[in-house]
């Protein structure tokens, strides 16, 4: 689908890492879905929060936006909008930004929510849904963010994450990985030789319950350990339970 002239030259301004100036007081999140009343809704519910809400009402404009802006830390995307959809929208930041989004979806397709996390997407959220359940959602992505601006290094087995920097090297090859991805990556380092069940790795990155955990997580893991290439062998599959992250063995068979 053919986009605004308008976005092209805005992109070598955008490719951006996520740090500490977007998690500030009055973070600026954008809304885009082609309904007014459910923009309407989700603004209020987060302005009542203390955010600055932009709004969007169709995929095309939601870009715009989104280029034209470099402080935007979270976007609030609908899948189903004229002229472009979310899920062209989510490729098309996911190509200079690792900004956090979250999908909106009246349809709630299992395949649809894989593909989201396929694409980069932190969360998926089906409608209807609790405002006040995707402003905690907001939250907990946003809070996990402002930790990542600890300034803390971890290096273990040849991994070299850097929370600050929001990045990833192995050796001289820099590791490209989504908000999440990376959020799951440096659990496991922090807590390298432990058994991680998959209910607690739920707990601390995702930060909430989710049904159909195992499905997520394992699909999430499965990334890592490919961008992670032979370094992937030390995510450790212990069956029944969750995961282990050996540094000094090789890891078993990959799931």
């Amino acid at each position: 689908m053919e986009m605004r002239d308008g976005i092209g030259y805005m992109r070598t301004f955008c490719k951006r890492s996520f740090g500490t100036e977007d998690v500030m007081e009055r973070t600026k999140i954008l809304v885009v879905d082609d309904e007014s009343r459910m923009r309407k809704l989700v603004k209020d519910f987060l302005q009542k929060n203390n955010y600055e809400v932009l709004e969007a009402g169709d995929g095309s404009e939601a870009l715009d936006i989104f280029f034209a802006q470099n402080d935007i830390a979270l976007v609030i995307l609908d899948v189903m909008m004229p002229k472009m959809d979310g899920w062209q929208v989510c490729r098309e930041i996911r190509n200079y930004s690792r900004v956090p989004i979250i999908m909106l979806t009246a349809r709630g397709d299992e395949k649809d929510e894989l593909q989201g996390f396929e694409l980069g997407v932190d969360e998926y959220i089906s409608k209807p849904f609790s405002p006040k359940i995707l402003v905690a959602r907001v939250e907990a992505i946003l809070r996990r963010a402002g930790k990542s601006a600890a300034g803390e290094v971890l290096d273990e087995g040849g991994i070299h994450l850097d929370k600050t920097a929001h990045m990833v090297t192995i050796g001289d090859r820099s590791i490209d990985l989504s908000f999440k991805e990376f959020e799951l990556l440096a659990y496991f380092m922090e807590n390298k030789g432990i058994a991680l069940s998959r209910e607690k790795i739920l707990n601390n990155v995702w930060n909430y319950d989710y049904f159909g955990d195992a499905r997520t997580i394992d699909t999430h893991v499965k990334k890592l350990r490919s961008k992670l290439g032979d370094k992937g062998e030390m995510i450790r599959t212990i069956w029944g339970m969750g995961y282990k992250f050996e540094p000094e063995e090789k890891g078993a068979e990959q799931a």
